[in-house]
Order: C-alpha cells, then sequence, then structure tokens
C-alpha cells in the first residue's frame, strides 16, 4: 500500500542515493553511512518502500560472467511503429509488450517510432520467435526495426536525486 505522504528530507534522499548505489548493503552499514540508529534506518526505508519510492529491490548480473556458462545471448533495442496511435491501442501493445518475459524494458516514446523496447534472447532464433509474437501476430504493427547489442559499454540504473536548497 503506499501512503499519501511524500515528503523527502535530506537524509531520505541520502539513503536513496545510498541504496541505488547497493541496495545489498546491511541495515548497519547503510546505519552508520548516515550518522542514524538501526533502527531509525530501518523504519526509514520500510517508509519509503511504503510510499512507492523504492519500487523493488533487484541483483544485476554481470553478462560477461554469465556467457562463460550460459553463452552470451542476444539483445536488441527495437523501435515499434503502430498504425493507429490511439489510446486504446497504444494500451494494447503496451499491455502485450509488457507481458512478455523476454522484454527487459518498454518505452512509450515521441517522436518517431510509438515504442522502443529492449529485448534479451537466447540467440537469433529465440528472437525470431519472440519478434513472430509481438510483431508478425499484430495486425496493429506497422514497422518493426531492431538494432542488436555488440557491446556493452555503460550501463546504470541510478535517477539523479538532488540535494533540496537550503
Amino acid at each position: 500500500m503506499i501512503e499519501n505522504s511524500a515528503t523527502l528530507d535530506a537524509i531520505d534522499l541520502q539513503l536513496l542515493r545510498e541504496l541505488q548505489g547497493d541496495a545489498g548493503r546491511s541495515n548497519l552499514e547503510l546505519a552508520r553511512l548516515l550518522h542514524l540508529s538501526p533502527p531509525t534506518c530501518l523504519r526509514r526505508i520500510k517508509r519509503l518502500q511504503a510510499q512507492g519510492f523504492i519500487e523493488r529491490q533487484v541483483a544485476i548480473l554481470s553478462p560477461a560472467r554469465l556467457a562463460e556458462s550460459q553463452g552470451h545471448g542476444l539483445q536488441a533495442i527495437v523501435e515499434v511503429s503502430l498504425d493507429r496511435q490511439d489510446s486504446t491501442s497504444l494500451m494494447l501493445f503496451e499491455k502485450k509488450a509488457v507481458a512478455e518475459p523476454l522484454v527487459q524494458q518498454c518505452w512509450r516514446v515521441s517522436p518517431g517510432p510509438d515504442f522502443i523496447l529492449v529485448m534479451a534472447a537466447a540467440d537469433m532464433p529465440g528472437y525470431l520467435e519472440l519478434s513472430q509474437r509481438l510483431f508478425t501476430q499484430d495486425m496493429n504493427v506497422r514497422n518493426v526495426k531492431s538494432f542488436f547489442s555488440i557491446k556493452r559499454a555503460k550501463f546504470g540504473t541510478e535517477i539523479p536525486i538532488h540535494q533540496p536548497d537550503r
């Protein structure tokens, strides 16, 4: 349940910055970094979760290490343009894309294509199967332009958090 109050003080902002950098830190370590007692630190984290500032905590895996045992896989960035852009058509395609486990990110964009998808597949046959499910069988998809990643130079998840004016 998300609480209505959304006031963030300087400590909340610092805590969010620290959690974005490494959410695997122990509560004791975070409390020490922020000069808080461990119970106070934990209460603040629980409140930030309840207010919806922290959606979830995940592990970011190393593609290079996984490739050693799983193979490199295929990463695609895909532009999708629809024939109809009314709100119902956009929502239907978005719902379909979001429900697909191999779609890692779905962005509705403007101008240009209607959507940008970041997709992962085991290999090119896997990508073909995924693209047929998402694009070929959808009568409203007008154009698909796929770009295949050959190297990940940077990957980040941090959102800039600015300190309030004092």
